[in-house]
């Protein structure tokens, strides 16, 4: 955890979660005054008449998870209502993205505007000077009053991928106790307190999208039809909407003769291009725009990173350049299926350095 007073008021973020139950015990145990706060998302409210779903985390079962989960641990409970905001600064700008034809990331989104963004100006007016969190990321203090964010003990649930947009003045209000432990350590202590969420399953879906992203899309568009063509231009076909498609996907095309991979998406003229060669989704350079380092300083390029391009994928090596007065980088090797409106995320070692929204990469060429 941060070296902090420990005498002082922290938020803690309860989703009604295991992760944000154990971070709360463990602040607790740390001898912070802890406030549990459950935040209140917006809940998709269009169907056909069905009945409005609410993710895993943000469910009224996820709130009395939470709410049983301060009781059993003795400190303050608040829910918070954030759907307004959550909906203008996350799910509107998720929905007009792809609506462009990107593959927007609005957990990074969230992080940044909700998260870290309301969430703190909340813990003020509750007389609270830090946030807390259940990500698996850390975070470390440098003697120049520089803050470091590093990626999680456990590699496998490190979380540091979708936190690349916070600040300096951010992460000096952050603690994320749950840096240190792996996933199987923290449900066998949830286990161990019986806690309310001990064998709570995790959420894996976009929250606001719990039957996926396409269906949530889909509710929302008109039926835009556009040509599918090949890699010369020929047209082989027609879509139905952009949004329907991601680069790299192979099944839901709806081709004869294939398999086909979707290669690239052309939002202006709404147009699908697809492969029969795979080869054809590898790339070498990758255009970027809203770069933001973490140190708050810019360094000095080119510079040699690691860097990963999705939240799953193994970190790449990579230069990070500057020509014609923009950004793109220059991997060592091609990368599968660069996708325009994802996160590239580069890394110093276990050192999260910075990050950036991927571009077009012809922009680079």
């Amino acid at each position: 955890m941060n070296d902090v007073d420990k005498k002082i008021r922290v938020v803690c973020a309860m989703s009604g979660g295991v992760d944000s139950a154990v971070a709360a015990f463990l602040l607790k145990e740390a001898g912070f005054k802890v406030i549990g706060v459950f935040m209140k998302f917006w809940v998709d409210d269009l169907g056909a008449g069905e009945v409005p779903r609410a993710n895993l985390c943000c469910s009224s079962d996820a709130e009395r998870r939470a709410e049983l989960t301060a009781g059993k641990l003795g400190i303050p409970f608040y829910a918070l209502d954030f759907a307004n905001d959550f909906k203008k600064k996350v799910v509107d700008d998720f929905v007009k993205r792809s609506k462009n034809g990107l593959t927007p990331n609005p957990c990074v989104v969230c992080n940044k505007v909700i998260k870290f963004g309301q969430l703190l100006k909340k813990a003020k007016k509750l007389g609270a000077s830090y946030v807390a969190t259940g990500h698996y990321a850390r975070i470390k203090a440098r003697k120049a009053g520089i803050f470091e964010l590093l990626k999680g003990k456990d590699l496998e649930k490190d979380q540091s991928y979708y936190l690349w947009q916070l600040t300096q003045n951010e992460l000096s209000r952050v603690i994320f106790p749950l840096g240190e432990f792996t996933k199987p350590e923290v449900r066998a202590l949830a286990r161990e307190l019986v806690l309310p969420s001990h064998e709570t399953p995790e959420s894996q879906e976009t929250c606001f999208a719990p039957a996926g992203t396409d269906e949530f899309l889909s509710k929302r568009f008109i039926a835009k039809p556009g040509d599918i063509v090949d890699g010369s231009g020929k047209k082989i076909g027609t879509h139905e909407g952009l949004w329907h498609y991601t680069i790299g996907q192979r099944k839901g095309i709806k081709l004869s003769g294939g398999p086909y991979y979707v290669v690239s998406k052309n939002g202006e003229a709404n147009v699908l291009v697809v492969s029969k060669n795979k080869k054809d989704l590898f790339g070498k350079t990758a255009g970027l725009r809203g770069l933001n380092w973490i140190d708050g300083k810019n360094p000095r390029l080119p510079l040699a990173v690691k860097v990963k391009i999705r939240s799953r994928s193994k970190p790449a090596v990579a230069l990070i350049k500057k020509a014609k007065g923009a950004e793109y980088l220059e991997f060592a090797k091609p990368q599968l299926a660069i996708t325009f409106g994802q996160s590239a995320v580069f890394y110093l070692g276990s050192r999260l350095v910075g990050g950036a929204i991927i571009t077009d990469k012809e922009l680079v060429r």
